[in-house]
């Protein structure tokens, strides 16, 4: 992830913006909303923000024209569902694309598609799914973040093999190449951005249990906490 500056042809770019603008629009529309009817939930959204902000600027060298590194969009998608996360994680990406070089504005549109739009889909897709199989929280978090991020690299890696097929294997052996060489560093970077992504949501029941009430999470806090909320 973060597919450098000019490393896609300019039609691929071209179609990456236009896939992931819509997405983008309509979190922009849901932050506006989130914030009018639930003000004090403007701390967790900058929260979910930085949080992605920090861990996807943990940049390892991977294959030309990338890097390896945690996303950080499960948490937000946990605590806002995906929509959210489009628009935070785009503005991330455009942060990093400034001040860091992590990135580039004309790939920033399929930065944008496999960050902030698949990764927060399939992660919040993970969490809902634990939830109905009866699982513990903790547990959908943990798959939630892991699966965040290894998603994002799989499109990553789509990506790639779209615009660089491979000469002898064509676009499908390009992206199992891509594939194969991210999985070295990304796998371990999943389980512990899942294992990470329990800790901070143990850190939130502690000290903000209200704010997680209202965004209907009350599995996250401790029985106690629960119990003391219902007899309130």
């Amino acid at each position: 992830m973060h597919i450098a500056e000019g490393y896609l042809p300019p039609l691929h770019a071209a179609a990456w913006t236009v896939a992931a603008a819509p997405f983008v629009v309509h979190g922009a529309r849901c932050v506006v909303r989130e914030v009018r009817e639930r003000p004090e939930s403007r701390l967790l959204l900058g929260a979910a923000g930085a949080f992605t902000f920090v861990l996807s600027a943990i940049k390892l060298p991977s294959v030309t024209g990338s890097s390896s590194h945690p996303t950080g969009t499960g948490l937000g998608a946990v605590l806002f569902r995906p929509p959210v996360m489009a628009v935070l994680g785009a503005i991330v990406l455009l942060f990093q694309a400034l001040l860091l070089a992590h990135g580039g504005l004309t790939t920033l549109g399929a930065n944008a598609f496999s960050m902030a739009i698949v990764g927060p889909w399939v992660g919040y897709g993970a969490y809902r799914a634990c939830s109905t199989l009866g699982l513990s929280f903790s547990v959908g978090v943990f798959a939630a973040l892991s699966l965040s991020d290894l998603s994002t690299y799989v499109v990553t890696s789509i990506q790639l093999g779209l615009a660089h097929p491979d000469p002898s294997g064509g676009v499908l052996g390009s992206i199992g190449e891509f594939l194969g060489i991210f999985a070295l560093t990304q796998i371990p970077l999943a389980i512990a951005e899942g294992l990470l992504g329990v800790l901070v949501f143990r850190l939130l029941a502690r000290i903000a249990p209200d704010e997680l009430s209202s965004l209907g999470l009350q599995r996250a806090l401790p029985e106690s906490t629960v119990a003391a909320e219902e007899r309130a």
